[in-house]
This record gives C-alpha cells, structure tokens and sequence, in this order.
C-alpha cells in the first residue's frame, strides 16, 4: 500500500514540476490554477500520510553548497569490498544450503547516508574504506533520495551513487561533436558526487539506489536482510534490483540477471549475493579485505579472437586523426562487430597493432567494442605522415602524457565537413536536409567555404538542381529549412560555431550568464567566464581566444548578417 502511495508521489511531483517550468520559464501555462492547487494538495497529504518527502518534490527546496575542499571522517565501521567469483558454481558452493539475497552491482560510487529525527544528517563516500569524503550537500541535490523519512531514529544506509546511461549519453552529447567525453558513467558519477559545488552535482543527475541497512535504532527486521530492503522501500529509497534466491534456483536467476545486464538503464559490473540470515553473516566475521556475508559475482568478458586487417585514421572537425581498428566481423552480445576505436597513439602502441595481428575483441560494459588485447604483436607500424583526406601534414602533439595524431592543414576538407556538420546539426542551426554527404558535395563544389554561405545557397539555384540527388523540390525543401534557421537563438548559434570544447550546455551556461545579449556573449573575458558554474579555466581560455581571432570575428559578423536572434523567453523554451 505504503508502495503504491510513494508511486503516485513520483508522479505528482513530475507533474507539478513540468506544469512549474511552462509557467516560470516558458510563461506558459499548461494547466488551471485550480488543478495545480488540488495536486499540490494530494502530493502534501500525501507526504504527511507517509512521512516522505522525496528529492525532487515541489514541496521541499534544495540550496546548493560551495566548498574549497571537502571534510574527512572516519567510518564507524569499515565499508570493505567484496570477494569475487566469476563462477556459478563457486557461488552456489558459497551459498550452500541457505537462503540469499542476489542483485546487481552497481558500478558507481559507494556512499553511506545517516538520517536523524528522520532528516539527511550526513552523507559519506567509501574513500579507502576506513576515511571517506563527506558530501552531505551533494547528496541532497540526489534526484531520487528522500529529503525526509518516517523514521525517527538513527538509520544508516549504504548505497549507490550512479547515472543512468541515458542520462550520461545526454551529458556527453551536450558537448560538441568533437569535444573530449566522458569515458564511462562510473567515472562521471565519482566525479559528480565529489564536486566542491553542489550545483554541478545536481546537474549530472545523480541516483542513489540503497543495497544494505547498517542501522536502524529500534527496529526489527525478523533476522532478514529482504525485510530490511521491504523496510528502506517503505521509507522511500530506491533499492537494488535484488531477488530472494536458494542453491536449486541460483543459476537460473544468474542467467535472467546477464540477459538483462544489456538492457539495464544503470550500469553494473556484476552482481551480489548476501545471505539473508543477519545473525549467521555477521557471526563468520571479516578477513581483513573482505566480509564474509557477501560475494560478488563478476561477469566474465565475452572474447572473441578475430584479425586485424587494417588502422583507419579519420580526421575530425578539430584536426584530431582517430585512429579505428578495422578486423574480421565477430559475433558479440548478439551483435556484429567489425571495427573499434583505438581512441590515441598511446593505446595503439601499447598493444603493438598491426596489419594480420591475431586480437581479442569484447564489449565494454556489453555495448562499446573495444580491443581487449594483442596476441602477436607485430606493431605498431609507423604513423601516418599526412592526412589522408587533404594530403595536409600530420603531427603527434603530447596532451598531459597522452600522444594523439593531428592534421596541421586548417584548409582540410574533412575539417571543413565536420566543422559544417556540426554546423547545421540537430542541436546547433538545425538545418535539414543537409546531411555530410551533401555539404561535402557543396563544399567540393565551392559553393560552400565558410559558414554564411550556406544562407546564400539561394543564389545557386541553376547548379543545385542538375546535382545528383537533387531536384526543384528537394531544392525548394532545403531553402525553406534554411530559412527556418534564420531565426535563431543565441544558444544554438554560439554552439555551432564548434569552439573548442563548448557544448550545449556550456552554451547554455554562457548564454545565460550574459542576458542573452550577443555583444557580450562573444566579448566575455576568461575571469568572468571562470566564473561561471560548469566552465573550467582551460575550457575559457580557448573561448576568449576563439573570439580574440580577426578570422573568427569576421566569420561571425557575417553570419549576424544572416540570421535574426528570438527573444530571450523563445530561446529558453526552446533550448
């Protein structure tokens, strides 16, 4: 019952939220008063009858913290990790004749929450294990942790802190084409969890997802970890997938977790088995690395052995030269896989690639592929000296201990292709229509050779329409998406300009900070854009340099020509 009522309180607070953001932000209303009075209303009662508040209510305000350095403490209790098998049949022996507790482990950042009177009074990470970082402030901004529990005592609950896969795909997204991304969502989330502003955490979207009750003064749990689960439910935490599980069913529950480990929105590097009986796990103790009440179960990588036949180089928009692993197509998680990133000329001379190199291939995480390892050896060959698209010379520059591959030639067609992709994408100007394939047809062409050309494509009506692929109509459909594309916003227009490292939303960001007034936007200083929350020292001064250009300068001016600015609350509502 308690469940279901939480459920509607999730919903409420959606509902409420998005009817609040039309109304703030976008000066829209997208309900009665009346009616956003009446959910306002159940969602407090509602509250009042369970005795949550969860992260994210209308009902609660968060304020966000700024530290120079984050607070050390000492664990009452270790926080140790895990022994680990990557066999059924070991865990199964572990097992033995009891009954357990199996779920997923998350791959994220451990952290350790202590309420009192029934409100967040501390948040702790794992650190080394005896000392972690105290992140109380960060862990409020959580977006599902519960700002209050009906639970009076002290309570101690340890969990996960992660981000979704689809909410790490945004993020990385968010930052250009081109831009350096985050590697995986475990780092990400050990960083968001670990800011000195918590602003930026609550950004990121972090959860936490409870998988152990360490405290709970006063309660009774019948001696079982699964009511201990039942029972942080019923306060409001989200927990761990976990199934109760005995010897005769284990494997089968091991192989329902690996079939959904490729659909599971949260990532996981395993699973986790515990013994449901409290008295008998803590009465076999701990070695002085592990505990003895609990196991880990890892995932064995699938490896498939393939030959390499070739390294691509590919030239993006910034110069960087990407070097690809082409191979023989391998079945993996279901998939065909031929080709993966090598990501720098570090990582391919650490595993010596070559042509007709004999590799082991698998998926990180069951979705990325990547060379897992090089069985001969017989590289690498010597790096390409010029690009292979322009013909312009190639330089191995050092970035902090990292060699990568760069062409040198800043009149690189391939530069120019993406620099105009990303130019005209989805989330910049937002021009249909023009797909690569077709801007390189223009650029090859010379109708295109820098970006406000392409509001004058008009003019090359004649030549357009005998082009292969084109017509009258598909011409006629194109102007008017360029035309759509006139009436811009500040936002998509500073981000398409594909200035270094500045993705959408460190657009946002600069946009905002600066009224949305194009003058300023493109005359902020570094200190002041330092300034700003989510942009870096490195990451300013490459933007005042990009403005500080006369060949950058002139390129905007042009475009301003071009292009006619909404006003500020069209271009938050958009964005």
């Amino acid at each position: 019952m308690v469940t279901g009522k939480l459920e509607r309180m999730r919903e409420l607070a959606v509902c409420l939220n998005e009817a609040a953001r039309f109304y703030y932000d976008e000066d829209r209303e997208i309900m009665p008063n009346i009616e956003y009075d009446r959910l306002y209303g159940e969602l407090a009662g509602l509250e009042k009858e369970t005795g949550v508040v969860l992260s994210g209510s209308p009902t609660a305000r968060v304020g966000y913290e700024t530290l120079s350095e984050l607070p050390r403490e000492v664990h009452e209790s270790p926080m140790l990790s895990l022994d680990k098998t990557k066999e059924i049949t070991e865990l199964a022996d572990w097992l033995g004749d009891k009954k357990g507790l199996l779920s997923w482990k998350l791959d994220g950042l451990t952290i350790a929450l202590t309420y009192r009177g029934g409100l967040l009074f501390k948040a702790v990470t794992r650190g080394n294990g005896q000392i972690g970082e105290v992140i109380t402030g960060n862990a409020r901004s959580f977006v599902n942790l519960p700002h209050k529990i009906p639970f009076e005592g002290e309570l101690v609950v340890r969990g996960e802190a992660v981000i979704r896969y689809s909410d790490f795909e945004k993020i990385n997204e968010a930052l250009g084409a081109d831009a350096v991304k985050y590697k995986n969502p475990r780092n990400l989330s050990s960083g968001s969890v670990r800011q000195l502003n918590s602003r930026v955490t609550a950004a990121r979207r972090v959860r936490f997802y409870a998988f152990s009750l360490v405290k709970a003064e006063g309660a009774e749990f019948q001696n079982s970890r699964e009511e201990q689960m039942k029972f942080l439910k019923s306060l409001g935490f989200e927990t761990v997938t976990y199934f109760p599980v005995r010897g005769d069913g284990l494997a089968e529950r091991v192989i329902w977790f690996e079939n959904e480990a490729a659909a599971n929105r949260l990532p996981s590097d395993g699973l986790v088995l515990i013994y449901d009986d409290i008295a008998y796990g803590v009465s076999l103790g701990r070695t002085s690395k592990f505990p003895r009440d609990a196991v880990a179960f890892k995932w064995k990588d699938e490896l498939r052995e393939t030959t390499l036949r070739e390294i691509e180089w590919n030239t993006s928009r910034t110069g960087l030269i990407n070097p690809v692993a082409v191979f023989d197509a391998v079945e993996l998680g279901g998939t065909t896989v031929s080709r993966a990133s090598v990501h720098n000329i570090s990582i391919l001379e650490e595993l010596a690639l070559g042509a007709g190199d004999i590799v082991t291939v698998y998926k990180a995480n069951m979705i990325i592929p990547q060379i897992a390892d090089n069985l001969t050896r017989s590289g690498p060959g010597s790096m390409p000296r010029s690009c292979r698209v322009c013909g312009g010379r190639a330089e191995i520059r050092d970035n902090s201990g990292v060699k990568f591959l760069y062409c040198t030639n800043e009149d690189c067609l391939a530069r120019k292709i993406k620099a105009f992709t990303h130019f005209t994408s989805r989330n910049a100007m937002n021009i249909e229509g023009l797909s690569e394939a077709t801007l390189e047809k223009f650029i090859a062409k010379g109708l295109i050779r820098e970006f406000s050309d392409i509001f004058r494509l008009a003019e090359h009506r004649e030549e357009i329409v005998k082009m292969e692929g084109f017509g009258e109509k598909s011409f006629a459909n194109l102007i008017e998406a360029i035309d759509r594309a006139r009436n811009a916003t500040q936002i998509r227009l500073l981000y398409g300009l594909g200035i270094p490292n500045i993705g959408l939303a460190n657009a946002k960001l600069i946009c905002r900070a600066c009224a949305y007034d194009w003058r300023r936007v493109q005359n902020i200083d570094k200190d002041t854009l330092a300034e700003i929350d989510g942009v870096g020292e490195v990451m300013a001064e490459a933007y005042e340099a990009y403005f500080a250009d006369e060949k950058n300068r002139k390129l905007v001016a042009k475009l301003l020509r071009e292009i006619i600015f909404r006003p500020m609350n069209e271009a938050i509502e958009e964005q």
